[in-house]
């Protein structure tokens, strides 16, 4: 997937291209990038809970966002201008879908505004397809003791069982739990499955407010 993210982002002229695993609930963490500073833009949507592979994921439909200083204003207050702070000036995710089901969103990343011409929404809508191949190839292989998604999973799972434990550490909703974790993976720049790995292991306690 990583080589397919590579060869994305070389085809399109992007800066850099990502894939996600997204859950129903909107949260998502990252299965492939095209490189590590990539990888880091892509979490940020995990992080901060808002984002252009979230809304793709959600609405089923490509989300292109040619300036991000625009959706700044109007989209994701809190996604567009950290993700500006990396370079990033455009997005453009594509979900990735077979009939109604859809469980992974690709996106493709430029550091200069402008939209996509038609030929590179074809090859973007026909790089998410060859992805969602790929993945459903690689899951129909893989066996029991060898799951294709694993790790992926794994860390999404982390994220679920620290959220529940802060929802009883501080008696809050399980809503402003995800919040809070969100808040403090934010606030000291880190990914968000790391702070949750944390509180899982106790080496974290999120204080309740004043």
């Amino acid at each position: 997937m990583q080589r397919l993210c590579r060869a994305a982002a070389r085809e399109l002229g992007a800066t850099g291209a990502g894939i996600s695993l997204l859950a129903h609930n909107g949260d998502a963490s990252v299965l492939a990038a095209s490189g590590p500073d990539t990888e880091t833009v892509e979490q940020l949507q995990f992080t901060l809970g808002e984002g252009p592979c979230l809304d793709a994921f959600s609405l089923g439909r490509p989300v292109l966002t040619p300036d991000l200083a625009l959706a700044a204003r109007t989209r994701w207050p809190g996604y567009a201008p950290a993700v500006r702070g990396h370079g990033i000036n455009a997005v453009f995710a594509f979900p990735l879908q077979l009939g109604g089901a859809r469980l992974r969103a690709m996106d493709v990343y430029r550091d200069q505004t402008g939209s996509l011409s038609t030929r590179d929404l074809n090859q973007g809508l026909a790089f998410a397809e060859a992805a969602m191949s790929t993945l459903l190839d690689a899951q129909a292989a893989a066996d029991n003791e060898h799951p294709a998604f694993g790790s992926s999973l794994d860390g999404q799972f982390e994220v679920y069982q620290a959220q529940g434990m802060v929802q009883v550490q501080l008696g809050v909703s399980l809503h402003e739990a995800m919040a809070r974790l969100r808040a403090h993976a934010y606030a000291q720049d880190r990914p968000l499955h790391e702070v949750a790995a944390d509180v899982v292991a106790r080496r974290l306690v999120l204080e309740p407010d004043s």
